[in-house]
């Protein structure tokens, strides 16, 4: 797969880049469900405490089922990241992806922020830091990320109210 990267507008102020195929009409694999299309979909580390945390509370605030979700190490995430260019073993970092662009990191994080609305959306407004300070401090939490919070032995399991938001049905 090919990948371009394309840069917001503020590039000469704020180099934000995102990765997206070339191919944007590939389709998806059946076991991904027809969710991807309906909204953005959040890739998170599923043995990660804070992480699992983090879509809890996306999900309560949520209502409506605009978010997907899928764990880093399920089937149907590698899938999708395959289908951007992103290497799923190389990756220590939120996904947000949306249509055919992903972000990954702060940036990632920022725009679930903004989809949430309400005074979530007020986050968004610190996508006016460089990016490269966003990082660093979301690089630092996230290394930290299972000392401060802890790990599981395995993804979680999303009950049954809820498993219709995660590709392929739940994690896998």
């Amino acid at each position: 797969t090919y990948i371009a990267v394309t840069h917001s507008p503020f590039l000469r102020l704020f180099p934000f880049a995102v990765a997206t195929t070339l191919n944007p009409s590939r389709p998806f694999y059946s076991t991904m469900s027809n969710r991807v299309d309906e909204g953005p979909v959040l890739l998170f580390d599923g043995v990660c405490n804070l992480c699992n945390g983090s879509v809890q509370f996306i999900i309560e605030r949520d209502p409506e089922g605009v978010f997907s979700f899928a764990p880093l190490q399920s089937a149907a995430a590698g899938t999708l990241l395959a289908r951007h260019g992103l290497d799923p073993d190389h990756l220590d970092s939120v996904v947000l992806v949306e249509e055919d662009r992903c972000y990954t990191g702060s940036t990632a994080a920022l725009r679930a922020a903004a989809h949430l609305g309400g005074v979530y959306r007020l986050l968004w407004s610190l996508r006016f830091v460089p990016r490269q300070v966003r990082d660093r401090v979301y690089d630092f939490v996230a290394e930290r990320r299972y000392d401060w919070f802890g790990r599981r032995d395995k993804c979680m399991v999303p009950g049954p109210d809820i498993e219709a938001r995660f590709l392929g049905g739940g994690p896998g």
